[in-house]
Formats: C-alpha cells, sequence, structure tokens
C-alpha cells in the first residue's frame, strides 16, 4: 500500500504562538558575537552606559523558542523535519540592551504552493516590557516533498525573478572553522542536529553536518560592518534569501555592492563558488 503524501492542514494560517519572554543579558549578546569570531570592542563593552552592542542578527536567538512552539502547534515532527530556511527579512525598530526582558510571537502567515513543496511564511514580533516594538521578522521556510489542499492562503509572497547581481563592489572573505556550527549552536542557543549531529544530517541525506542559514548570514554582516566601518547599532533591516548549503570546515566570499544615494548595501554569499545567500540588503540608518 503506497504511503499518504505528506501535507500541512491549510487552516494552519493565522496559527500562533507566545508571547513568549526572554531576558537579554550582556553574558547572551558577548557569547553570540564571540561565537561568531567578532574582535569589534563594542559587542564586549560592559562598561557602556547600554552594555555590549548587539549582533545586528542576534534576534535569532530569542525567536528561535517561539518559531519552535509554533511548529508543535502546526506541523508534526514527520513534516517538521522537511523544513529548509528559505527568506529572511529582519526589521530591528531599536537597538536590543542588555537587561531588558522581551516578549516574542510567532504566527503563521501564508502557504504557498512550490515546485519542490510548500512555502510556509511566519512572522516573530518582539515588543518590550512596555508593549513598544523592538524586532519584526517575517521568516519563510520551505516544506521539502510537502503539499496543501486548494490555493495559496495568507499573505501573498512574491515570486518574481530575481535581477541579475551587480558587477563592482568588494569582494570579502570569511573563514568557517569546523567546529563553528557546534560553537554558534551554544552561543546562540539554537538546536537543530542537522548542525551538530552527523549521524541525523545523513538520515536527513546530507553529507555531513551543514552551517546555520543564520550564521551563515551572520558572518556575511559582521565582515560587511567591518569593511564599512559602521557601528552594528546603526543597521535596520536585514534581507536575504537561503539557496545553499555551507560545509565544515569552508570559507565564504561576500560580494557587496553599496545602492547609490541610499543607506542600503546589496549582497550576496557564495560558498565553493556557488551562491548560498542571494539578494541580500542591509540597510542602514
Amino acid at each position: 500500500m503506497a504511503l499518504a503524501p505528506l501535507t500541512l492542514p491549510r487552516d494552519i494560517v493565522g496559527a500562533t504562538a507566545g508571547p513568549l519572554a526572554h531576558d537579554i543579558d550582556a553574558r547572551w549578546l558577548m557569547a553570540y558575537a564571540a561565537g561568531l569570531g567578532e574582535t569589534d570592542a563594542r559587542y564586549f563593552d560592559t562598561l557602556a552606559s547600554s552594555g555590549p552592542a548587539a549582533h545586528p542578527l542576534f534576534p535569532v536567538c530569542y525567536e528561535w523558542p517561539a518559531l519552535l512552539a509554533l511548529r508543535a502547534v502546526t506541523t508534526s515532527d514527520e513534516v517538521a523535519i522537511r523544513s529548509v530556511h528559505a527568506t529572511h527579512d529582519l526589521v530591528l525598530h531599536r537597538p536590543i540592551r542588555a537587561g531588558e526582558t522581551l516578549h516574542t510571537t510567532a504566527h503563521v502567515t501564508g502557504l504557498a504552493h512550490r515546485r519542490t513543496g510548500t512555502l510556509l511564511t511566519t512572522r516573530n514580533e518582539t515588543v518590550d516590557d512596555q508593549g513598544r516594538p523592538v524586532s519584526t521578522t517575517d521568516y519563510g521556510s520551505v516544506y521539502r516533498g510537502v503539499g496543501f489542499e486548494g490555493a495559496d492562503a495568507g499573505e501573498r509572497t512574491t515570486t518574481s525573478r530575481e535581477a541579475a547581481f551587480p558587477d563592482g563592489g568588494s569582494l570579502l572573505n570569511a573563514d568557517v572553522p569546523a567546529g563553528l556550527a557546534h560553537t554558534y549552536t551554544e552561543c546562540a542557543r539554537i538546536w537543530n542536529p542537522i548542525h551538530t549531529d552527523v549521524a541525523v544530517a545523513r538520515a536527513a541525506g546530507l553529507p555531513g553536518i551543514i552551517l546555520h542559514g543564520t550564521a551563515t548570514l551572520a558572518l556575511a554582516i559582521s565582515c560587511i560592518l567591518r569593511h564599512v566601518r559602521t557601528d552594528p547599532r546603526a543597521v535596520r533591516r536585514v534581507r536575504a534569501r537561503f539557496t545553499g548549503m555551507v560545509s565544515l570546515p569552508s570559507s565564504l566570499t561576500v560580494h557587496m555592492v553599496p545602492s547609490p544615494g541610499d543607506n542600503m548595501l546589496r549582497f550576496e554569499v557564495a560558498h565553493d563558488q556557488a551562491v548560498v545567500i542571494s539578494a541580500g540588503t542591509l540597510h542602514l540608518t
């Protein structure tokens, strides 16, 4: 007897998890930066009035528990392991500070049919104790080989072809040491065994463990900020599409091009001559 195809219920659009509270302390902020190999003193300055600066990608740390809670009420374990991070759009409404408590709510915003399966989009909204917005992330995951009945539901996701990446700009390099996935897992407090357990990774059809997509993106942002000598607290938005996997150890090449007349930098990231992050934009104040 043939097995029933894996599907997602269409009515999960609108499902919500949270709010979940997170105490943001200097130790966590510094650990995340150190896990990425940062040396900028601003990430470790506990004498500063607002404490150490948060890396622009730090929101992925406190968003992870909300995403897990949302996954628990919307998908089965069999379906959940087929999820691949596809898109990331982070808006920082203001810098994150040590010593504050933040509250994150995650909800499913849309389902869309894709050639390889289903694109599920979620929105993570984080506020402070007074309910003021701190960060908002639209997070897209493709569930490979998983379908759903009916037409696309919820917010529309554009499928337009990406414009060719412009010539010029700067080529930056970032090393990916053999132990980075394990270090990142512990420092970010994001645990997914395909990034740390070779047996699980191979059972999922991978040749070995791979680096987290958010770690790849964070390394790229770090490279760019060092190159343009910009305070990490000046970042207001990061957008990207994940298009490939990164093995360990290895190296990354970040191609960065400024957008004339705009506080925006375009970038893409390559690994072994293949683009693994495309359509990247970094917006500054």
